[in-house]
């Protein structure tokens, strides 16, 4: 990972205590441009940020996967579903589908995901700082900056746009 990709997630680690005050502080009050002040400041964390340098996402966490999910990667892979399921996935306390190994069973050494087209939506989604209701979002906001750098970078903007 780079450097700069570190900073910023030491800072949002050092930052813990302050940014998840803030963060729900702001989930509390709803800004009426909170969706378009993200939107804007995920556009340009990610002009500087990029994901095939730092795949820490791929690397540290797994989505959740719904049987869609399985059945698109399973078709992917020319696989039934079931067998799917069984080589990759297991069930977690919740009774969510996760994969039963991190990193990513599909990230290559490249950072590139060999199932793209066929990922999970949650990979598809991720980091979610692109997305509407944003203020609905804040608490997951909060648990990825401390994995993406690029939402480390975002939340520290918007402390400095908001405060």
């Amino acid at each position: 990972m780079e450097a700069e990709y570190k900073k910023y997630l030491n800072t949002a680690t050092k930052n813990k205590a302050e940014n998840k005050k803030f963060l729900e502080k702001l989930r509390k009050q709803k800004p009426a441009h909170l969706d378009t002040l993200i939107q804007d400041l995920h556009e340009q964390a990610f002009e500087q940020i990029d994901c095939l340098l730092c795949a820490n996402c791929c690397k540290s966490t797994g989505p959740l996967l719904l049987n869609k999910d399985v059945d698109r990667l399973a078709k992917e892979l020319k696989l039934r579903p079931s067998i799917f399921a069984e080589t990759y996935l297991k069930t977690d306390e919740d009774g969510d589908y996760v994969f039963t190994q991190m990193p990513c069973p599909f990230l290559g050494s490249d950072h590139y995901c060999s199932v793209y087209q066929a990922r999970p939506n949650a990979c598809r989604e991720y980091p979610h700082t692109q997305q509407r209701d944003q203020f609905q979002k804040l608490k997951i906001t909060y648990l990825n900056s401390l994995i993406c750098p690029a939402v480390a970078k975002i939340v520290e903007q918007l402390k400095q746009e908001l405060k």
